[in-house]
């Protein structure tokens, strides 16, 4: 039987939560684990411990002066993915906080206009997407 993979060939991923433990969101982490998670649960659903080489490649953008979710997630997570030597592209920005002021600007032009060109240096847009 021919079955096609669920697997994402790419993420792009703009400050996300990637650990649920100490520099979490304590929000997210809550909400996905409830009050006391166990240490399992902690390791378990923090994606940078999950890392293997068949993690999708994955490009990452964050703002240093995030004050929501620290940058740190998005360090971690790129670090394990060129630890497991998967393509990986982390873009940190100056400033913008979480939402990147307000989803304009040029931390927001940043970004996007960054993603592209990885995308498309990795083969998966074309080389006129990025003009």
């Amino acid at each position: 039987m021919n079955r096609e993979s669920c697997r994402p060939d790419f993420a792009v991923l703009v400050y996300p939560v990637i650990t649920m433990g100490e520099l979490s969101h304590g929000g997210s982490r809550k909400n996905l684990l409830g009050k006391n998670p166990t240490p399992e649960m902690i390791k378990l659903f923090s994606n940078e411990l999950q890392v293997g080489d068949d993690t999708p490649a994955t490009y990452l953008a964050h703002a240093k002066d995030d004050k929501v979710v620290p940058c740190e997630n998005s360090r971690m997570f790129d670090k394990a993915m060129k630890g497991h030597r998967v393509p990986s592209k982390y873009l940190e920005l100056p400033s913008g906080n979480h939402g990147l002021n307000g989803y304009k600007g040029p931390m927001w032009d940043a970004w996007q206009s960054g993603s592209l060109g990885w995308l498309a240096k990795q083969g998966f847009v074309p080389k006129d997407a990025t003009e």
